[in-house]
């Protein structure tokens, strides 16, 4: 029975994530083509997320008023925050990848691993062994290689960047101990936090977008070519946001940003099969270290779990046989029951 469990488990693990790569591949190609000049230049980026919650909050609205999800109490002061941190995570990430270059913008992100790290280590004091750290440090180095280019540097890039990394982690963090903390699915919780962010991004997102473009929502030119990229890119991002509770909830934070930058590699390999992108040796090589990084961290994250739960049980049974030897100790010497020969086995008179 513990093994149908275990291979049930492992099968929608991986669902999850395949669920997640797939979504999330698809969201970055559907995106690029909307937002790229050569594509329909939609450039309101913030005014997307926007979107993308409206609809999710949409549809999680419709799931609890049709009864196939059930709505769990989460207090409202926790939502809202879990809510401004995640809502400071797309405005620093777009703030950041505008006045960053590529190269240290890709670098912030990598940073998000050792960051999530501490975090974890600092919130919920756990700890890493050693080869998952080497495992972590393999995976950074190949996407390193693969992705980063020119790194130029300026204050306030720089601190845009620090926002986004930190704030980015802490929500990553923070979803999967509200789901614990509350006992709530995925699914609900995303139901509940989408409506708050949607709200808040549609009133301010138009800001931050003229900001970072210069242009306003008002003189773009909506034609049924981009309305349809716009109505895929929000039913994409729906899945996506869905798939990330999911992993956070199943993995822990930094598994999620490991497994994560598996995304990397496919849009650098899906760019050069769909859009010209350039596939260098340095592409091939970064992604081959990137990839065996991975295969590492998931050894060395079971050889972990096999470790702890022996540890878990050897002692409980070593204690127990302690504790019995000592009662039969005890009867003995105190005349409750009769001495036995070891040798013999038999009643001494």
């Amino acid at each position: 029975m513990d093994v149908v469990k275990k291979q049930s488990s492992a099968v929608s693990d991986v669902g999850a994530w395949a669920m997640n790569v797939i979504s999330s591949v698809g969201l970055i190609m559907a995106n690029k083509q909307l937002m790229s000049p050569a594509g329909y230049a939609f450039v309101f980026a913030t005014t997307l997320t926007g979107f993308h919650f409206s609809m999710t909050a949409l549809i999680g609205l419709v799931s609890n008023a049709t009864g196939h999800s059930t709505r769990k109490k989460v207090p409202l002061w926790e939502l809202l925050w879990f809510s401004v941190v995640a809502n400071t995570s797309i405005t620093g990430m777009n703030l950041s990848l505008m006045l960053n270059s590529v190269g240290f913008y890709q670098i912030s992100k990598l940073s998000m691993i050792p960051v999530v790290c501490v975090m974890e280590w600092i919130l919920h004091s756990k700890h890493y062994s050693d080869k998952v750290k080497i495992a972590v440090v393999v995976v950074v180095v190949g996407v390193g290689v693969c992705t980063v280019t020119d790194v130029k540097v300026n204050a306030q890039g720089f601190i845009c960047a620090c926002v986004a990394v930190l704030s980015t982690s802490l929500q990553q963090i923070s979803i999967g101990s509200l789901q614990k903390k509350y006992s709530i699915g995925s699914f609900e919780l995303l139901s509940q936090t989408a409506p708050i962010q949607a709200l808040s991004l549609l009133l301010f997102g138009p800001f931050v977008d003229y900001y970072l473009t210069g242009k306003l929502l008002a003189s773009y030119k909506f034609s049924s070519s981009a309305l349809f990229f716009i109505l895929l890119s929000c039913s994409l991002a729906v899945f996506c946001n869905i798939s990330q509770y999911l992993c956070i909830g199943r993995f822990s934070a930094t598994s999620f940003q490991v497994i994560g930058h598996m995304k990397t590699v496919c849009v650098l390999i899906l760019g050069w099969l769909l859009f010209d992108s350039e596939l260098t040796l340095k592409n091939i090589l970064g992604m081959a270290i990137a990839i065996l990084g991975m295969v590492v961290y998931s050894w060395a994250v079971e050889a972990d779990k096999q470790t702890e739960s022996k540890a878990s049980t050897l002692p409980k049974d070593a204690s127990e046989e302690n504790v019995e030897l000592f009662k039969q100790q005890q009867q003995q010497l105190d005349g409750s029951s009769p001495l036995k020969d070891v040798e013999l086995g038999k009643s001494q008179s």
